[in-house]
């Protein structure tokens, strides 16, 4: 029973943190749409229009309206943003080079250290998995097992499974439109994604890539962690956070510049 508390617990967790980003970027998409111009503004003839030149102030403005609308290289400071590509961004499709260097930053960037000792304490306090016990051992266990799971995360889903299937693991920003087209268009981004010719296919990187980061993670858990629920439970956790930091991604210039006036 303790368990299954401290599971509900950690998921209501995320789910305030989800509903807290959404409330946040909807309110900065509404603002944001205000502030758009009518469509179709008064004609101006084209002799008109061509003789004036651009004014600082216009410049300024387009200045400001393009950094609004850029990919920082973390959120808040420390969170890794490298698979995301700023809206309207045209990039050319990454090597196995490139895809291998992607994978690494993000597994190996201090933040990650971070993110697996802040797990690693909430598995302990919740005795997640017993067979590693308490005190500073069994905190190094659950510490290194974090470190590895999200590793094997990324390296499947931004390098191996890319690669074997030419696909983008990088997300490309919508930046446009109302609060729900751009959710679902980060939702849909699990199951979507670009291939190295700009078409779009299945996002196997996605699901293909985090069953298999599960699946090879039975080999490094005790033995009783190794079944088929668990590790069906580790694939669709991994998947549904993806899911979150797609959000995430596609609101940070958002909040970005809304809050932090960025």
């Amino acid at each position: 029973m303790a368990r299954v508390r401290g599971s509900l617990l950690a998921h209501r967790a995320v789910a305030v943190v989800f509903v807290t980003v959404v409330l946040v970027a909807a309110s900065l998409a509404q603002s944001s749409d205000r502030g758009v111009p009518q469509e179709n503004p008064p004609t101006q003839s084209p002799s008109s229009s061509s003789s004036l030149p651009s004014t600082p102030q216009a410049q300024s403005s387009q200045r400001k309206s393009d950094s609004q609308e850029k990919q920082s290289a973390r959120i808040l400071g420390v969170i890794p943003n490298y698979r995301a590509v700023s809206a309207d961004e045209k990039l050319p499709p990454l090597s196995f080079k490139g895809k291998f260097k992607l994978a690494t930053e993000d597994s190996f960037d201090y933040s990650s250290l971070l993110v697996a000792g802040f797990t690693a304490g909430i598995s302990q306090a919740k005795n997640q998995t017993p067979e590693f016990h308490q005190g500073g051992a069994g905190y190094a266990r659950y510490f290194w097992h974090s470190f590895a799971d999200q590793a094997v995360g990324n390296y499947f889903t931004e390098f191996i499974v890319p690669y074997a299937t030419h696909e983008d693991p990088r997300y490309y920003t919508r930046g446009h439109g109302g609060f729900i087209k751009r959710t679902g268009y980060a939702v849909s981004r699990l199951f979507v994604t670009r291939n190295d010719s700009g078409g779009e296919t299945f996002n196997f990187s996605e699901i293909v890539g985090n069953g298999a980061a599960a699946g090879v993670s039975d080999l490094y858990y005790p033995r009783q962690e190794r079944t088929w629920t668990k590790t069906g439970q580790k694939w669709a956790t991994q998947v549904g956070l993806d899911g979150v930091f797609n959000v995430l991604k596609e609101f940070w210039p958002d909040i970005r510049h809304g809050v932090f006036r960025r």
